[in-house]
């Protein structure tokens, strides 16, 4: 009989390990607590848990991933895989950080959480954290995952998409990896062999600021923004552009500030941005350099251009190339819209 998979469960807080306080449901079950609710988990592997973070996950922050990461980095050679106990308000970007920052893991590194504690009578949180226990001590899983409600989604391709419901988590334009049926995991998308060791990096440039388009913006704040920011994120409509409202004063800006870095994404969920389609994206090409997220999700654009600028001196200066390179299935189709 083979030996027992060790996993690692890193707890952070989040919903899954609240109570009911007097200002609401806040972490306060400790990770050895969670596991008395799920005894099925020794069948399974061999296990150890941990503390690292006890947060509300809206308080998430790209300093708690850099925790997480030196964390799994620390214990990699004694474990063969890694269960993260997270908030579902963050989840999907800190499952986008984590694919960037851990690339090319033969080990599992599997994220989860709940819709409920795991102390109620009805709650997702033992079926979560018991699926996850079990993917990450599966043979064939590596990489960083989200699993939650009998779902495997890709770490960059998920998205919250339900703020109460157990369904919360959706693989946008890209096919869930596995479900988990009745402790049976059936695969989808079968898991290849990395061609390269296992990259962690630790490093993160959070100078990063999201404009969202709105109907009428104003352009009064455009300047503070590109004087203070290394890179401006633009949630556009529809398939992408600018509009008329903030679009001369948005192009002398790019113009004046020729180092930042402008990144164009789309406020719809699915099918991505194109700015080749309208006269607002045709102008903006005129004016202004750009990255274009086609079809990334906004949580995985913010989290790989934080890992872009924080290893410059790692990655080399083709910021572009880096950007629409693939890792953990987080863009399909690039440039030009050739499925990459």
């Amino acid at each position: 009989m083979s030996e027992k998979k060790k996993i690692l469960l890193i707890a952070t807080g989040g919903t899954i390990a609240s109570k009911k306080s007097d200002s609401g449901l806040k972490p306060q079950i400790t990770p050895d607590e969670l596991m008395q609710y799920i005894p099925q988990t020794n069948e399974i592997c061999a296990f150890h848990a941990i503390q690292l973070l006890n947060l509300d996950s809206s308080n998430m922050e790209p300093k708690h991933w850099k925790r997480m990461v030196h964390t799994i980095r620390e214990n990699y050679d004694a474990y063969d895989g890694f269960v993260i106990a997270h908030g579902t308000d963050t989840m999907a970007y800190t499952a986008a950080a984590l694919s960037y920052m851990i690339q090319n893991s033969p080990k599992p590194i599997v994220i989860t959480g709940a819709q409920k504690p795991i102390d109620l009578e009805i709650t997702d949180a033992k079926s979560n954290l018991l699926d996850s226990f079990r993917y990450a001590a599966d043979e064939r899983s590596q990489g960083v995952q989200i699993v939650f409600d009998g779902k495997v989604i890709a770490g960059t391709r998920a998205k919250k998409v339900r703020s109460k419901s157990y369904n919360a988590f959706s693989s946008i334009d890209f096919p869930y990896l596995a479900v988990i049926q009745d402790g049976n995991i059936m695969r989808y998308i079968p898991s290849l062999p990395y061609e390269e060791e296992v990259r962690f990096y630790e490093e993160l440039n959070e100078n990063v600021y999201l404009i969202k388009m709105i109907p009428g913006i104003k352009p009064r704040v455009l300047r503070s923004i590109f004087e203070n920011y290394d890179c401006i994120i633009v949630e556009s409509f529809g398939v992408g552009g600018i509009p008329n409202s903030i679009a001369d004063d948005f192009y002398k800006l790019c113009q004046e500030f020729p180092n930042r870095l402008v990144v164009m994404a789309t406020q719809v969920a699915h099918e991505g941005s194109d700015m080749t389609v309208y006269e607002v994206g045709h102008d903006m090409k005129k004016y202004c350099r750009f990255l274009e997220s086609y079809d990334m999700t906004l949580e995985s654009v913010i989290a790989k251009i934080m890992w872009m600028l924080g290893n410059k001196a790692v990655l080399g200066d083709g910021m572009e190339d880096i950007f629409y390179r693939k890792v953990n299935y987080g863009i399909i189709f690039g440039k030009n819209r050739k499925c990459e």
